[in-house]
């Protein structure tokens, strides 16, 4: 395989990883008030290409969350309990919204990666044509 390829091979496994952060995360904020949710992570692997000798980026196993639960205190909740509490989610808005910015930022930066690596490779076929 080229250069090229193994670039864009890379570049693109980048961009399936933080793909699939990012739908994991938009789950956790759409979750976030939902009565006993646990807050997804998504693990990455670095795998290595023996036949091209290149590392890849492969998602992981998705885990959840085993911190505690948020204690709510509402009598007027279905799930509320005879004291009035109930379980809501161990999600913390703030950490899924840094996470999403920084899981955008990375896509980005792949993104642009796989763009001067396909820009590079058009001159180099467009100098050869010459």
């Amino acid at each position: 395989m080229s250069d090229f390829a193994n670039s864009l091979s890379v570049t693109s496994s980048g961009l399936r990883a933080q793909a699939a952060r990012l739908k994991h995360l938009s789950e956790n904020i759409s979750n976030a008030d939902t009565p006993g949710y646990r807050r997804k992570n998504v693990s990455f692997q670095a795998v290595r290409d023996l036949d091209s000798d290149v590392s890849q980026v492969k998602v992981g196993r998705v885990t959840l969350d085993q911190t505690e639960l948020e204690d709510v205190y509402d009598p007027s909740h279905p799930l509320a309990d005879e004291t009035g509490h109930y379980e809501g989610s161990n999600v913390d808005l703030m950490i899924e919204i840094a996470d999403a910015r920084e899981a955008q930022r990375t896509y980005e930066a792949n993104l642009k990666m796989f763009d001067q690596t396909r820009q590079m490779s058009a001159s180099l076929m467009e100098l050869l044509r010459r």
